[in-house]
């Protein structure tokens, strides 16, 4: 047995590492603190230019028509007439821009012009365009300038050997002044010579995608946004860091100081407190469970176990040994019911999941007779079962329904409340031929009893099969993408309704697709865009897009193959966090398939 001398030499020996310790940890943060200082600087720049760089390039690919506009701002910079920081109110030339291209171009929704569709301008409304959308942009590009406070943020573009810079834009504090002079912020089309580390900084951004510089007090960060004719087009920033060094380095002094005094102090305390309220009890506690290994008496052991009486943990500690053996028992017979109650829940989980399955169309080709079209769908569910659903069904015999849809949550829950979504958007479906009036239908319909405020996301389309118009409406869903014969896939930039279930009393809107034979329509649910590989990454819509023009004539199911093999590529060993449900449409147009062949 040890003796009471041996446990004050175990104090002894635990006060020492104490003391050992809080030397060595103030020691160490003495030394390490401007390097700790520098590291945090740098990590929180890096981080914040990088979501800065993020949020200026989707203000800048907001506009599908961005790489036709940075064209012509690169070769037009002198023609433009811009107005730098527009204000929000009637009356400026912005303003009136816009309202000219709305006269001209009633047709057209400015912010979402395509390339095409801008290359296609007449030269004198192509140059009110580049101006109305570089007014906004700088607009937006300033207010990110200000929300994040960042030095300098702006757009260059430039070329090998990356010795100058040609800025497209540069954000801006309000009346500040725009020139080439010091402390001016320099205007679209100013092409400046640039420092040996800013060079070799786009050069790093452009083969590492970003590149952050250290230049003592500031630092440069350039983002890379793609090629344009050779042209490498840039985000760029610059902090001035010197103030929040120092500041931060004082701080960690400080708090360097503080620390040591109080582990001192602490380390007084609980060296007190343990040997009184820890090791005296549990030496008994010890005594008595090598007495329990010795002689495996259970009475003898709970019965001098209960003669500790500490009114902490400890005690509580005695007491759960004295209830062990006992407990052991009782835990042994907890696991077997565990285990078969396990089983059946796994059992029903699986004849739930079954039924899910069948619930869902699952034979291919549904409609053998008709020869118009070919449709093909699949849902992975990411837990047993799921709370996505696809369904198509004819109408009449020239309507065809085409839903998919996307539950709130997973798991039971979400597959209760996708079967009721899925029988009333059926039935609702009968009763309208407008997509808009069934969504209303449906919506007022779930929102009559919808206690536990779940919601669905729904896209329905009705497909005329003589003649290829497909009217839609959209209820907080994905954006379905379309390809024409001999295309390929494009984003189809749907206006979205709210979701179903949120609020009752909502109106849909309807718009129209023309199919032609040929054509090829895909949907699916948030599960194929949000799928995440292991540095969660996202697969994206624009990774969607390339693994459907892979292959875009394809039949239905080996598109959706294609795309499901790209998933898994991308994803790995990931778990699969979200239901994934996709379903495509190929339209062969009245004569079938041997008309379109």
């Amino acid at each position: 047995m040890m003796s009471q001398y041996s446990w004050r030499s175990i104090i002894a020996q635990v006060a020492a590492l104490f003391m050992v310790g809080v030397m060595t940890i103030g020691v160490f943060t003495y030394m390490s603190q401007h390097q700790v200082a520098d590291g945090m600087v740098t990590d929180q720049t890096e981080t914040m230019a990088e979501n800065i760089s993020k949020e200026t390039i989707l203000a800048l690919r907001e506009y599908p028509a961005y790489q036709w506009l940075i064209r012509y701002w690169y070769a037009h910079p002198d023609d433009l007439d811009i107005e730098y920081d527009v204000v929000y109110t009637a009356g400026t030339r912005t303003e009136e821009k816009y309202n000219l291209f709305r006269q001209r171009h009633p047709d057209l929704v400015l912010k979402y012009l395509t390339d095409d569709e801008a290359a296609a301008l007449p030269e004198e409304d192509g140059k009110l365009f580049a101006e109305i959308v570089y007014s906004w942009l700088i607009t937006r590009v300033n207010e990110i300038k200000q929300i994040y406070d960042v030095d300098y943020l702006f757009c260059v573009l430039t070329e090998p050997p990356y010795d100058e810079q040609f800025f497209l834009f540069s954000a801006a504090e309000p009346d500040s002044v725009r020139g080439t002079n010091y402390e001016e912020v320099y205007p679209l089309g100013v092409t400046v010579k640039v420092s040996e580390s800013q060079q070799q900084a786009m050069i790093r951004a452009c083969e590492n995608e970003n590149y952050l510089a250290d230049a003592g007090d500031y630092v440069d960060y350039y983002t890379y946004i793609e090629t344009l004719d050779g042209h490498d087009a840039l985000i760029g920033m610059t902090y001035n860091l010197s103030a929040m060094r120092k500041s931060i380095e004082s701080l960690t002094w400080r708090g360097t100081s503080i620390a040591m005094f109080l582990q001192f102090c602490l380390s007084l305390i609980c060296l007190t407190g343990i040997y009184l309220l820890v090791l005296s009890p549990l030496k008994e506690i010890q005594r008595s469970i090598r007495e329990y290994m010795h002689t495996k008496d259970s009475g003898v052991v709970r019965a001098r176990l209960s003669a500790v009486r500490s009114s902490n943990e400890i005690g509580e500690l005695s007491q759960d040994v004295v209830d062990l053996s006992q407990e052991l028992d009782d835990y042994v017979e907890k696991i077997e019911s565990i285990t078969a109650e396990r089983e059946r829940i796994g059992a029903e989980l699986a004849l739930a999941s079954r039924i899910q399955s069948n619930t869902l169309p699952n034979k291919f080709p549904p409609f053998p007779e008709r020869n118009e079209f070919d449709i093909y769908a699949v849902m992975d569910p990411a837990k047993e079962v799921g709370g996505d659903f696809y369904d198509f069904y004819l109408l009449d015999d020239d309507h065809l329904a085409l839903v998919i849809a996307d539950v709130s949550g997973k798991g039971v829950p979400a597959a209760l409340f996708m079967m009721v979504s899925m029988i009333v958007i059926h039935y609702v479906a009968e009763k309208f031929q407008s997509p808009a009036e069934v969504l209303r239908a449906v919506n007022e319909n779930i929102c009559k009893n919808n206690p536990e405020e779940m919601f669905v996301t729904v896209w329905l389309g009705i497909l005329e099969i003589s003649t290829g118009r497909l009217k839609a409406a959209n209820a907080g869903h994905e954006y379905p993408m379309l390809r024409d014969p001999d295309g390929d896939f494009r984003l189809i930039r749907d206006k979205h309704g709210f979701v179903i279930g949120a609020m009752d009393g909502l109106d849909y809107q309807e718009y129209e697709l023309q199919l032609q034979p040929g054509s090829r329509l895909f949907v699916y649910t948030d599960g194929l865009p949000e799928a995440t590989d292991p540095d969660k990454n996202m697969f994206g819509t624009d990774r969607i897009v390339e693994a459907l023009n892979a292959h875009p004539g394809s039949d239905p199911e080996t598109i959706l193959a294609n795309m499901r093999e790209n998933v898994e590529r991308f994803v790995r060993d990931a778990e699969q966090f979200d239901d994934l449900t996709m379903m495509c449409l190929a339209y062969h147009g009245p004569e079938g398939r041997d008309g379109q062949e």
